[in-house]
């Protein structure tokens, strides 16, 4: 296909508002066709900021999601008309039906095609429970997923899915070696969310504080679990441990660049941001073993797993890591090497053949569609036609 314009795309995502892995990979995205010829892109955001002085709402819970809706609707309507791609990413859950589910809607009523940027380490669950999830990811022009775990969940329903892997920014996540130190400075960058498991963390660094006393922990988040998470570590008596709250995207490179060990004990997960940037970084890596981090994460190879929710096995893990300098280098050269796939000029020739993909395949659904349709409207005003011997053949 020869195209003299660039591709049109409207990516539906949301906003750093909400700071998450998809509002970070969708804004990477948009940075990375900024200033390329091949791309216009810009942002739809899923949590828009009703006008003033219906503003206000966003503090109240329930209103909110009432506020955002009635924002969101008219301006998929108005922004995806311009679009030749609809790009949506997407989350399981409810999540799901009040995002996702609304754009590919009007991207249809529009007959604009979609692509859904499926992120969530909660598909096995998310498509087990939802026949609606199911049914619209089945019809929608293509799914893209991050991981080959997320597409290997996807085939156990049934679903196509394509992956292109997320992106980082290799000079802002810059490589740095690790000398040993008695007094190492551990780093966790996961919200304060149940799904995240921090408090596994804590626990663990207990046990690792035992033995090291001159260990730290820097623990890089927000959520609902936050003020639990305080007074777990208050009872655990640890100390050196300093909450920074929330870190805007474009800082949270330094975090990485001064700790030692980077640790993260989900219960479940996809392809985690945090453990490319802690790759890229050249950060040793400690988590558990669920969902997609095996995919990136060979245990041994690339960093060190631990079993769902064992601080115990967490904390021996960490404490390998500090004893064998050694191990602890080896394992973050390898775990480098991997990212040269993340690397924007290789995800960009993924993106761009995603949509060469997806363009080609439109006119053809578009006219199947089209045919299909005429032939109901002829069936319906003359009767069935006699099939041709060709067709009978």
């Amino acid at each position: 296909m020869h195209r003299h314009r660039p591709f049109h795309i409207a990516i539906v995502a949301a906003s750093l508002r909400i700071l998450g892995g998809q509002a970070i990979q969708a804004q990477r995205l948009l940075e990375g066709w900024r200033h390329d010829p091949a791309v216009r892109a810009w942002l739809v955001p899923i949590n828009p900021v009703p006008p003033p002085p219906f503003d206000a709402l966003l503090r109240v819970k329930y209103l909110r999601t009432l506020a955002t809706q009635l924002v969101y609707w008219p301006l998929l309507f108005r922004d995806l008309r311009r679009a030749d791609i609809v790009h949506v990413f997407s989350a399981s859950y409810a999540s799901f039906l009040m995002s996702p589910l609304p754009a590919i809607l009007v991207a249809r009523a529009l007959r604009k095609p979609v692509i859904v940027h499926y992120h969530s380490g909660e598909a096995p669950d998310h498509l087990r429970r939802s026949a609606v999830a199911r049914w619209m990811l089945g019809r929608v022009d293509l799914n893209v997923v991050p991981s080959g775990f997320l597409e290997e969940v996807f085939a156990r329903f049934g679903l196509r899915a394509r992956i292109v892997p997320n992106t980082i920014d290799r000079e802002r996540f810059a490589f740095r070696r690790r000398s040993a130190t008695g007094e190492p400075h551990l780093l966790s960058t996961r919200n304060f969310e149940p799904l995240y498991n921090v408090a596994c963390t804590l626990r663990a660094f207990a046990r690792v504080q035992a033995r090291c006393p001159g260990a730290r922990l820097t623990v890089v988040g927000r959520g609902s679990q936050g003020r639990d998470l305080q007074r777990l570590a208050a009872r655990l008596g640890l100390e050196r441990v300093t909450f920074t709250g929330a870190v805007p995207p474009d800082e949270i490179h330094r975090y990485y660049r001064e700790a030692d060990i980077y640790v993260q004990t989900p219960l479940i997960d996809n392809m985690p941001n945090s453990v490319i940037e802690a790759f890229a970084s050249g950060l040793p890596v400690v988590a558990t073993r669920v969902g997609g981090v095996p995919a990136i994460l060979t245990d041994g190879v690339h960093g060190l797993l631990a079993d769902n929710d064992d601080d115990a096995g967490v904390a021996a893990r960490i404490l390998t890591l500090i004893e064998d300098p050694g191990l602890a280098r080896r394992l973050a050269d390898a775990a480098y090497a991997t990212c040269a796939a993340y690397d924007w000029p290789v995800v960009r020739e993924s993106w761009l053949d995603v949509y060469r993909q997806v363009l080609r395949q439109a006119p053809r659904a578009a006219a199947e569609s089209a045919g299909a349709t005429g032939h109901a409207r002829l069936v319906r005003r003359n009767g069935p036609a006699t099939a041709s011997p060709a067709e009978r053949a």
